[in-house]
C-alpha cells in the first residue's frame, strides 16, 4: 500500500491537477472565510463549514477523477493488478494520496480561524467540531469519487458522475423536510450526509454520525475493491 501511496502522491505534483486543486482549494476558501467571518467580524463559523461542503462536492472529483480512470485510459491497469500489491492495497494506496492532499489543504486553511481569536469570543468545540465534520465528510467523498473513478476511463465523466452523487448525497438533507411521506423522509435522511453534519456544528461530537461517516466511506473503498477483483477475474 505505501508504494501505491507514495506514487500517487507524487503523481499530483508531478502533473498540474496537485498545484491547481491546492491553489483553487486555498483560493476559495479565504474568500468564504474572508466573507463569511472576516468582514462581517463574526465568530459564528458554522457558515464557513457550509460553504466549504458545497465547494468540496466539486473541488474533491477533481483529486479523484484521474485515479483509477486515467489507468484504464494508458492501458496501466493491468500492471496494477498483476503486481504484487493485493486490491485491497491498491485502493487504500490511492485512497490515501488523495486524502492527504484534501486534508493538507483543509488544515492550512483552518489555521486562519485562529485569527478569530483575537477580536472574538470563539467557541472552540464548535470549531473543532466542525473541521472534524468536514474532514469525515471530505474521507467518505474521496471513496465515492475513488468508486465512480473505477468504473470508466474517461476522467470528465468520472468527475461528473462524481459531482452528481454527491449531490444527491448532500441535497436530500435539505429536501427531506419538504416531504410528506413519514418512510421516505426516514429513508432519506439514514443516507443523509448532510443531515449527520448538524450536531458537530452545534459542538457536539456525535460518535453515532462519525461511525456513519467511517461506515460510508469503507462500503465505497469496499465496492472499489470488488470493482477489480471481478474485473480480474472477469
Amino acid at each position: 500500500m505505501s508504494a501505491v501511496y507514495k506514487r500517487e502522491l507524487h503523481a499530483y505534483f508531478t502533473t498540474p491537477i496537485g498545484y491547481v486543486f491546492c491553489a483553487v482549494f486555498l483560493a476559495l476558501s479565504g474568500a468564504v472565510f474572508s466573507y463569511t467571518t472576516l468582514f462581517s467580524m463574526k465568530a459564528d463559523v458554522t457558515s464557513y463549514f457550509a460553504y466549504m461542503i458545497f465547494l468540496l462536492v466539486v473541488l474533491i472529483p477533481l483529486l479523484t477523477m484521474k485515479l483509477f480512470s486515467e489507468e484504464r485510459r494508458s492501458r496501466t491497469e493491468q500492471l496494477l493488478l498483476t503486481s504484487p500489491v493485493s486490491l485491497s492495497g491498491m485502493v487504500l494506496g490511492k485512497f490515501f494520496a488523495a486524502y492527504t492532499l484534501f486534508a493538507g489543504c483543509m488544515l492550512f486553511a483552518f489555521l486562519g480561524f485562529f485569527l478569530l481569536y483575537f477580536y472574538a469570543n470563539v467557541k472552540t468545540a464548535v470549531l473543532f467540531g466542525n473541521l472534524l465534520a468536514v474532514l469525515l465528510l471530505g474521507a467518505a467523498f474521496t471513496a465515492v469519487g475513488l468508486f465512480i473513478s473505477a468504473l470508466t476511463e474517461n476522467q470528465l465523466a468520472a468527475a461528473i458522475g462524481t459531482v452528481a452523487i454527491l449531490l444527491f448525497f448532500v441535497l436530500i438533507g435539505f429536501v427531506n423536510s419538504l416531504i410528506p411521506v413519514f418512510w421516505i423522509r426516514f429513508i432519506l435522511s439514514g443516507i443523509s450526509l448532510f443531515s449527520r453534519f448538524q450536531n458537530f456544528t452545534q459542538g457536539v461530537f456525535d460518535i453515532a454520525a462519525i461511525l456513519y461517516y467511517l461506515m460510508v466511506c469503507a462500503a465505497f473503498l469496499f465496492l472499489t475493491v470488488r470493482v477489480f477483483d471481478k474485473r480480474r477475474w472477469g
